[in-house]
């Protein structure tokens, strides 16, 4: 089985290389031989390689900064996608996509379902639900994975920026008010390959439906709680007091979601996978990082 994937330098990327090697050919593209910008360029990839699954791990992830440069955020995550469905479409390969909680406005007092009503509160929350509706809309075979915050060993994420700090400083002050489940890259990497192998099989059968669902590591907690659960998982560090702060002590150009849990139910049901808690998932990804 041929399988182009996208964003393979970015976490979930980086993560998939591996994870799918045993169901097929991978042939991992970044942004350097594959500018998904260029319609041109990505049909005459296709052309190339044949693939019968695209996943689609490529993004534009800078919250803040997508405020300022709405129209590259809109092409990284609301035409390319499009692009790859309407081409998944023609060629009759199924397409495997990532999406975020930033969809919703986070006003929910519960975790959110698939089903429920999408309010993005900014730019970047735009463009992928924007993302989401193209995909939808080529009727391509698909699935849409959306996850939420996404940390992993290597790369810039909130883990890594707080063993940093954490050895710099003798107090971090984190916000408090916003709620979610951290979501290990390769816990989404491999729930990915378990997902694609079902799927690949229920084609096969004439069975498969496409749809959305949501992906993360199970439970919950705030960002100030994955903070002192980082620096109580890593010993040695120079910080004394991990300090809850509240939103608006913080601010950022871009609005975040104060609920950002996301129920993992229906995908649980449908790949019959129960995924970890995230207090699991980050101890295991603390022993990938060298002390």
């Amino acid at each position: 089985m041929n399988i182009l994937l996208t964003g393979k330098n970015g976490q979930v990327g980086w993560e998939l290389q591996r994870t799918l090697l045993p169901l097929g050919r991978i042939h991992a593209c970044g942004h350097g031989e594959l500018d998904l910008a260029d319609a041109g360029a990505v049909r005459r990839k296709l052309d190339e390689i044949r693939p019968e699954v695209i996943v689609n791990a490529a993004a534009y992830t800078a919250v803040d900064k997508a405020e300022g440069e709405p129209d590259l955020a809109h092409a990284v995550n609301a035409v390319a996608p499009a692009l790859l469905a309407q081409e998944a479409t023609r060629r009759r390969a199924l397409l495997i996509h990532y999406s975020t909680d930033y969809v919703f406005d986070g006003a929910k007092a519960a975790p959110y379902v698939e089903t429920d009503a999408t309010n993005p509160l900014g730019a970047y929350g735009r463009s992928k639900l924007a993302g989401e509706a193209g995909i939808r809309a080529a009727g391509a075979d698909h699935l849409i994975f959306r996850t939420s915050w996404v940390y992993a060993a290597r790369g810039a994420n909130f883990l890594r920026t707080m063993l940093r700090l954490a050895a710099e400083r003798e107090e971090l002050r984190i916000v408090a008010d916003q709620v979610g489940a951290p979501t290990w890259a390769r816990l989404i990497a491999e729930a990915t390959a378990h997902a694609l192998k079902q799927a690949m099989q229920e084609r096969k059968n004439a069975a498969f439906e496409s749809g959305i669902y949501h992906l993360t590591a199970a439970g919950e907690t705030s960002w100030h709680g994955f903070a002192r659960a980082i620096v109580a998982g890593r010993g040695g560090l120079r910080v004394k007091a991990v300090t809850p702060i509240t939103t608006a002590d913080y601010p950022l150009p871009a609005p975040r979601p104060a609920n950002s849990r996301l129920c993992t139910d229906e995908f649980r049901a449908r790949f019959g996978l129960a995924l970890p808690a995230w207090e699991t998932c980050l101890q295991l990804c603390l022993e990938d990082i060298p002390q």
